[in-house]
């Protein structure tokens, strides 16, 4: 089956603010409000003039499934990424996402370490990681407040070594 990320377009804003928007997508979101049709593109703009960011459109045959968002930090070839699927999307697409962008965070951007987070709460995106191979590095407890409730959030890493380690391990 066909799956790899693609350069977000002009074309993909709608689509993209109608998975951020999604009820399913936002609540993990640090940004909880629906967001506004100008707030987005200017935030597509804006990301466009920024050449450490990378934002991306997970496509499986063809088909737009998923959003990821790949930002280099300020230490060299490290980044931070965040990612959601299109609500609705097929069983299995979340690990093919996540196999397309780390691909391409590594290979394509060459980088030594991609940083991830997610919300104590969001048990399934921490899964996640650790099923992609992503090691748990810390917690900062009660970090995010989001207008009632204060949010520990857990940070992960995975470095090249371990990527092309396990990406070995799953093609034997």
């Amino acid at each position: 089956m066909s799956a790899f990320v693609r350069a977000m377009r002009e074309d993909d804003l709608e689509r993209v603010l109608s998975w951020r928007n999604h009820p399913d997508v936002r609540q993990f979101m640090y940004t909880r409000h629906a967001i506004t049709p100008s707030e987005h593109r200017k935030w597509y703009e804006s990301s466009q003039l920024n050449s450490a960011r990378s934002l991306l459109i997970f496509e499986q045959e063809e088909e737009p499934l998923g959003f990821v968002n790949i930002t280099q930090t300020v230490a060299e070839h490290i980044a931070d990424w965040g990612f959601y699927l299109a609500p609705g999307a097929p069983r299995g697409a979340g690990r093919q996402l996540g196999e397309a962008a780390l691909a391409f965070a590594f290979d394509s951007l060459g980088l030594h370490k991609v940083c991830g987070q997610a919300l104590a709460f969001n048990e399934r995106s921490i899964r996640f990681h650790e099923k992609l191979g992503f090691v748990q590095e810390g917690a900062l407890r009660d970090q995010h407040y989001d207008g009632t409730t204060y949010h520990t959030i857990i940070h992960f890493g995975l470095l090249q070594h371990e990527w092309q380690a396990k990406d070995r391990d799953t093609h034997q």
